[in-house]
């Protein structure tokens, strides 16, 4: 497992480099993913046929990108929550408006059924889509496939779009300030180590919302603010995440045969079109209402996982506090939703 482990991670590290020298968008998640999904759709049989990636190996990696979005965290967020609470507040009809849609797409193009469209079409939380759609009685293997195909679309349109506005690639070493590029020195690893155990551990007692990354970020933002730290991003480390979360995606495509993916495929990119279509248009109107940049706040609308675009938002530089925020309360939007109609949905399926 630990050696099967390694060469996925070292293979998946070959392809971010590979996907660097051709200067495409985020380079080590996307490449990563791409050599792993291949590497799925050649030994799904064989070698990998048991394998499953090390969730806690993920997990601490994930409480790492939750340190490094909480050094981000300046005193000049708290000047921003007036219009927080707008930003925030909008979400909510952001989310009804895009499951709505979603369900349509997935009921009236795609044909499933009413519970497998419903639990299909959330704008986020993932595994409680998955637990509450199996409990419906949904086609649990296309839901899990629409699902891990929503983050995996949006966090490769994303990327590849702004590289395409901006004109050059994205999220690579290129797009990071010197101090990305300076020397880390093992006490400062340890202290982000320390931090991403601790703020794990914070999580599961509080019993944070995605508290994975919530934990962390919070801790280290705490620790930042208070002046007792100053730590820098090493562009390295941040490239080390994109890998260990792009593998771990890549390898989601287990179990997916080829007719099961071209059905999922066309109607992810419509739902996820439809998704994007409507972030942007709240980014639009929330830019002009808040005077906030356009791509921070569609960064901060992108329906991918947490993780994901919170990698995204520390990769670009984006304001990765605010943006993981607004996916934190995203999902929160979205479970408060699907818990309130689990019993309608459940009744109709019957």
């Amino acid at each position: 497992m630990i050696a099967l482990t390694t060469l996925l991670l070292a293979l998946g590290g070959a392809g971010g480099l590979v996907a660097q020298a051709l200067h495409l968008p985020m380079p080590f998640m996307l490449g990563s993913l791409a050599v792993a999904a291949l590497a799925v759709g050649l030994f799904q049989h064989g070698q990998l046929r048991d394998y499953r990636f090390p969730m806690r190996f993920r997990t601490f990696f994930i409480g790492l990108i939750g340190v490094m979005i909480g050094t981000q965290v300046r005193p000049e967020l708290i000047s921003e929550a007036g219009d927080l609470v707008l930003t925030l507040s909008a979400l909510a009809v952001f989310v009804a408006l895009a499951h709505g849609g979603n369900f349509l797409i997935f009921r009236r193009l795609g044909g499933y059924s009413r519970a497998t469209a419903y639990y299909a079409g959330t704008p986020g939380g993932l595994m409680e889509s998955l637990v509450m759609g199996e409990r419906a009685g949904a086609d649990l293997p296309l839901l899990t496939a629409q699902q891990f195909l929503r983050i995996i679309i949006v966090i490769t349109v994303i990327p590849t779009g702004m590289s395409l506005w901006f004109g050059h690639p994205v999220g690579s070493a290129a797009g990071f300030g010197p101090d990305a590029r300076q020397p880390v020195t093992p006490e400062a690893l340890a202290l982000i180590a320390l931090a991403a155990a601790a703020g794990l551990g914070l999580a599961r007692v509080v019993r944070l919302p995605a508290g994975q990354i919530t934990g962390p970020l919070l801790l280290s933002a705490a620790l930042t603010l208070s002046g007792v730290v100053d730590l820098h991003l090493p562009f390295w480390l941040i490239a080390v995440a994109q890998v260990v979360v792009g593998v771990s995606l890549g390898l989601r495509f287990s179990g997916m045969n080829a007719a099961m993916l071209r059905r999922s495929v066309w109607l992810s990119v419509v739902s996820v079109s439809w998704m994007l279509t409507l972030g942007a248009g709240f980014a639009t109107v929330l830019g002009w209402a808040t005077g906030l940049p356009f791509l921070q706040l569609l960064i901060s609308y992108a329906p991918g996982g947490v993780t994901e675009m919170s990698v995204i938002a520390l990769s670009l530089a984006v304001n990765p506090a605010m943006v993981s925020l607004h996916h934190v309360v995203r999902i929160l939007f979205t479970v408060g939703f699907m818990g309130l109609a689990e019993k309608r949905v459940n009744m109709e399926a019957g």
